[in-house]
């Protein structure tokens, strides 16, 4: 099993980001499908304040170049990902064009 954490900013909007919340109650099924499917088994996101760290836990074929070829493929994951830039913005020194960042582990008990 592959585990990783990635962070992200949401706008620093209330309405928006209980709008962002709401959605994440009930992903489309669609792209939990596409989640499964990559071979991801879990995924989490926390928030503060604005703040977002990703969770996510994948089988030992899992590669994030071999997801992003999979949603560049699927309108549907596009459609999603397009909707949640709206509430989306990227962290400070982000190249351009990414939106999560790989986080590097410091530290394991």
């Amino acid at each position: 099993m592959k585990r990783y954490c990635l962070a992200l900013d949401l706008k620093d909007d209330p309405q928006l980001i209980a709008e962002y919340e709401e959605y994440h109650k009930a992903i489309w099924p669609e792209i939990h499908a596409s989640i499964i499917d990559i071979g991801i088994t879990n995924m989490e996101i926390y928030r503060y304040g604005n703040r977002l760290v990703l969770l996510v836990e994948a089988n030992d074929d899992f590669t994030f170049e071999a997801k992003a070829v999979a949603d560049a493929a699927n309108p549907k994951v596009q459609e999603w990902e397009m909707l949640m830039w709206k509430y989306q913005q990227a962290l400070p020194g982000t190249p351009a064009g990414a939106k999560w960042m790989l986080m590097d582990k410091i530290f394991q008990l």
